[in-house]
């Protein structure tokens, strides 16, 4: 499956025009490489997608034409995150 395509079903990029925006920019890497849209993704490669202050690096576990917003977690694996809002503890 196409990097674009992953990202969007994934739900770690909303829209597949904004996926391929980020990775022309260079905000996408692929197993250390700088992911084009159209780069191959499959299960066990490590992405990284960067923007502004957020960093969200995870492994791919699954690859699938589409799935359920619920279910698209189940498609990778986060390994780090940074800047995300929600990341934070509430105590």
């Amino acid at each position: 499956m196409r990097l674009d395509k992953f990202l969007k079903v994934s739900r770690v990029i909303k829209r597949r025009t904004v996926a391929k925006q980020a990775c022309e920019g260079g905000r996408v890497t692929v197993n250390g490489r700088t992911g084009k849209a159209g780069s191959e993704i499959a299960p066990g490669d490590v992405v990284t997608v960067s923007f502004g202050p957020r960093f969200l690096k995870f492994k791919v576990l699954e690859v699938r034409p589409s799935v359920p917003a619920a279910r698209a977690k189940e498609l990778f694996e986060i390994l780090e995150q940074r800047g995300f809002d929600d990341e934070e503890d509430k105590d």
